[in-house]
């Protein structure tokens, strides 16, 4: 079955809206249409890669992340049970190839290279659109990411996913595969955590009171549930709270 007979039902007949799902697009690869996954990763490239980035920290490390998730996913797909939108699936694996990542290179340490980042002309390394900054300030921004890197791993990735990438806090129990309070107390461990070690940078904590960058809030995330991660969706929120002065 090929991709542009993806978009038809069991019963022959084109999608209601003339385009091809996720599901659909799925079926066909396993089915053997070698265009079919490519075009699956092509839709959510972006949002897999800024996960993959915000919770590895290393552009070099997320870009292995995601090419180890990816023939993962494209290994198991026959094994796809349906129980959950595509797009979960996909995003489970991805944080968990960045998980395992962390947890081999926190037992086996090297020494790495000044930010794991390439030169201003090299692009990101999986053709995505690399996130923005979560702050203008470049000095800023390097500190609440080693910031992020220094929370325990399950309390990043649920702030990654809440905080910074700002999906739903139901989708990132589902992506986890982990209660929805599960998720919500992660979080708030996280933003205690970050709360002290970016204390420094709230203004009127330092000898350049109020001349300092401000640092954007920490979300609760949406709340509200959600029947997948689409490509696209959801706000880039950052991953610092911001108390105004007393």
């Amino acid at each position: 079955m090929g991709v542009r007979d993806a978009g038809r039902n069991q019963m022959g007949a084109a999608s209601v809206d003339g385009t091809v799902s996720d599901l659909d697009l799925l079926r066909a690869h396993v089915a053997g249409d070698r265009d079919a996954f490519a075009e699956l990763f092509r839709r959510h490239r972006d949002r897999l890669w800024a996960v993959a980035l915000r919770t590895l920290g290393d552009r070099e490390e997320a870009a292995d992340a995601l090419q180890d998730a990816l023939l993962s996913a494209h290994r198991a797909a026959g094994r796809f049970r349906g129980d959950s939108a595509v797009t979960t699936w996909l995003h489970r694996i991805v944080v968990n190839a960045c998980l395992d990542r962390i947890r081999r290179r926190q037992a086996h340490p090297t020494v790495p290279l000044p930010d794991g980042r390439h030169g201003p002309d090299d692009g990101p390394a999986t053709g995505g659109v690399e996130p923005a900054a979560p702050v203008r300030d470049h000095d800023t921004a390097m500190v609440i990411r080693d910031a992020l890197a220094a929370l325990p791993l399950e309390q990043r990735a649920a702030l990654v996913l809440v905080d910074v990438q700002g999906y739903p806090v139901a989708e990132v129990a589902r992506i986890l595969g982990v209660a929805e309070g599960t998720v919500k107390s992660r979080c708030a461990r996280g933003r205690a955590r970050l709360a002290v070690m970016l204390g420094h940078l709230r203004p009127g904590n330092g000898p350049t009171a109020g001349s300092g960058p401000n640092v954007p809030e920490v979300t609760g995330g949406n709340p509200e549930a959600s029947s997948g991660v689409r490509s696209g969706s959801g706000r880039s929120r950052p991953a610092a709270r911001q108390q105004e002065e007393a």
